[in-house]
């Protein structure tokens, strides 16, 4: 019964509220139970990074933590049951990113020796391979690098320098770097533990040089000495991951036997005969390489994961400390109800749990093309385009949140006790590793060019003429519909009430949408005559539009986030749940608008008065948020073991509850000073 001093119209609306258990288990995706497995075993400081611990003693200390994964069968995962392994790609995805909660130097030591160097072995490799080396891959009883990049080349792989040429008379590769450019380089476990290598060499023989292939290389004895004709350096301290001995190896007329060739996809036979399934060189080079993106998969899933234990710290002391007087005499303002610091924190939270979601479909996809389910050749490029758009935001991304959040806890967030300054470090390489990030937008960008293209193909001139005049009439119908728009704010009667109507989810996705699409359009203009053009003009023309390439996979991957992240809210049946969510997508959609807002303007996307109106309704949003932070990182299921952050864990409230009982009991016993303005108006 409605209280008769309270009108109905005056009951207050109840405010929606999240059920956390249900967000964390959409956050946790499909391999939820994995994750949480992994993260129950990290719960055991005997895996947590110490801070300030030398170098030696953290790289023993990280292949100390690798025994006890293989003890708990944290090494099985992907491999096959004939090895004791459990054929679970996605599982092992999922445990494998739960380490960087742990130590980042753990997760990367760990998946060199198993997601690089064993995978290595498993993709490339064949049964007699399998059975020859993945046991020993599995227990870590041969701990082992893989030797990709080269000093002189990093992301472009089919460059590389170190060959390996047949000797028909031995039956044997000679494996070489012919020069200090050649020498393998950042190799996880070439510096100290290492005792074998994957290798990837140009496969030369019978004076054919046949591509980059994939060789195992002994490269240490049986006392930790290098064998003959290999030899190495140390990489030293380096800015982060200091717990992984990265290092250098070179090669001097190494020999190994034929048989040393990992010849899934490439074979050479004992009178020097080269075959392949694959004909053609570059589909050949792209399937071998295709078989190792599970690097790209994981470090956008680390990554992800990196970032929402830095905003559970930076909320949660945002929620508990208090700075400066409200002016109202009442208690000093928690930092997270100032606007500026909502700004900071609030959209980059809306950021991590798009690339959660986005992730989980990421990880299904490689899962299935991984397990055979769904391994075609369009799967795996569509799974290569992916990884490549979602890695680069995801590690770029930790960056700033990383270093947002340290910013956001001022200088508590510079305590290494807090763990942000680690964590910025540890993951600075993730950006450059397993592909540079604008390397691998050009990848994505040159993927919907060519899909772009495909629309062309076999079209006449009248049915490419039609296709023409309806991009001409698309584009005025919808700039000439958002002019409508504009005008209607007035009957409205309010810009913040107009905007929200018209930029929900529908006109989210067209604009995210329509933006690739443009600047796909404008690129593939611009690009047309290149097809009349020499090699070298025509280098020139792609090289001038590289930039806007770049962007192009930039937007494409942002608007898959977007929609991974709808996709999450329309499977939510919880009306609180949804509302919230909702709320948080809209504020991570309007975001990306605001971010590219002078595009939409130039382009005429948006009218001037709508564009301003979007920054108002962010506000708008993050106000309505701000009451559900807490929750929303709570949600990502952080216990004290993992997050291992004082400002995070009680010590700050603990702090904030002594001194206001400090200054009650002073006010209760009548014994406040007063003020030196109130003792003047006294007088």
């Amino acid at each position: 019964m409605v209280d008769a001093a309270v009108r109905p119209s005056e009951t207050p609306t109840a405010e929606p509220r999240i059920d956390r258990d249900l967000v964390t288990q959409l956050l946790l995706g499909t391999w939820a139970d994995t994750r949480r497995e992994a993260r129950e075993l990290i719960k055991d400081p005997a895996f947590w990074q110490i801070s300030g611990l030398p170098m030696q003693e953290h790289r023993e200390r990280v292949l100390s933590q690798l025994h006890l994964l293989v003890d708990a069968g944290g090494s099985r995962r992907a491999f096959p049951k004939k090895y004791g392994g459990l054929e679970d790609n996605g599982a092992n995805l999922a445990g494998f990113e739960e380490l960087v909660l742990a130590d980042p130097s753990l997760q990367i030591k760990s998946g060199v020796q198993w997601g690089l160097f064993g995978s290595a072995i498993y993709q490339l490799g064949t049964e007699k391979h399998h059975d020859r080396w993945l046991p020993g891959v599995i227990s870590l009883d041969l701990p082992g690098a893989f030797a990709m990049t080269e000093t002189g080349h990093g992301s472009d792989v089919s460059a590389i320098g170190t060959t390996a040429t047949y000797d028909p008379e031995t039956e044997e590769f000679v494996i070489h770097t012919p020069f200090r450019g050649a020498w393998k380089d950042y190799l996880g476990n070439a510096a100290l533990h290492g005792k074998a290598a994957t290798v990837f060499a140009q496969l030369i023989t019978g004076g054919v040089n046949y591509g980059v292939h994939c060789f195992f290389v002994p490269i240490r004895d049986e006392h930790g000495a290098f064998v003959p004709g290999v030899g190495g350096e140390d990489d030293g301290v380096k800015g982060g991951l200091n717990g992984i001995d990265n290092g250098r190896l070179h090669f001097d007329q190494v020999r190994i036997p034929r048989e040393n060739l990992l010849n899934r996809y490439g074979d050479v036979a004992a009178d020097g005969t080269y075959s392949s399934p694959i004909d053609s060189p570059g589909r050949r080079f792209f399937t071998m390489l295709g078989a190792l993106v599970q690097g790209r998969v994981s470090l956008d899933g680390a990554s992800t994961w990196a970032s929402a234990l830095a905003l559970t710290i930076a909320v949660t002391y945002g929620n508990q400390r208090r700075q400066f007087d409200s002016g109202a005499g009442t208690p000093e303002v928690t930092l997270l109800d100032y606007g500026k610091h909502q700004r900071r924190l609030l959209p980059r939270l809306a950021q991590v749990y798009a690339q959660a979601f986005a992730h989980d479909e990421l990880l299904q996809m490689f899962d299935g093309v991984f397990s055979g389910r769904t391994d075609t050749p369009d799967e795996r490029e569509d799974l290569e385009t992916l990884a490549a758009a979602l890695k680069a935001l995801s590690t770029w991304n930790a960056l700033d949140t990383i270093q947002e959040a340290r910013e956001a806890c001022g200088g508590q967030g510079f305590l290494a006790e807090n763990r942000l300054t680690a964590l910025r470090a540890d993951l600075d390489i993730y950006v450059t590793f397993e592909g540079d990030n604008n390397v691998l937008l050009q990848l994505v960008g040159k993927r919907l060019l060519s899909d772009y293209a495909k629309q062309f193909k076999d079209k006449d001139a009248a049915s490419l003429a039609r296709f023409a005049v309806g991009q001409t009439a698309g584009n005025v119908v919808h700039g000439a519909g958002l002019r409508q728009f504009g005008q209607v704010v007035t009957d409205f009667g309010s810009t913040a009430r107009a905007v929200e109507r018209g930029l929900r989810g529908d006109q989210q996705h067209e604009l995210l949408g329509d933006r690739v699409q443009q600047m796909v359009a404008d690129i593939a203009g611009r690009l047309r005559p290149a097809s009349k053009m020499s090699k070298i003009e025509a280098a020139a023309l792609f090289t001038e539009n590289q930039a806007e390439l770049i962007e192009a996979g930039r937007a494409h991957g942002e608007l898959l986030q977007w929609e991974a992240f709808t996709d999450a809210v329309n499977r939510i049946e919880d009306a609180g749940t949804k509302q919230v969510l909702t709320w948080l997508r809209d504020l991570f959609g309007l975001t990306l608008i605001e971010k590219h807002l002078s595009w939409y303007l130039i382009n005429g996307r948006l009218s001037t008065q709508r564009a301003a109106a979007v920054t108002s309704y962010i506000d708008r949003l993050l106000r309505r948020l701000r009451p559900h932070a807490q929750e929303l990182v709570d949600a990502f299921g952080y216990e004290p073991g993992h997050v291992r952050a004082p400002i995070a864990s009680g010590a700050e409230q603990a702090r904030q509850d002594e001194a206001a009982d400090h200054y009650a009991r002073l006010a209760a016993e009548g014994a406040a000073p007063v003020s030196e303005k109130a003792a003047r108006s006294a007088r």
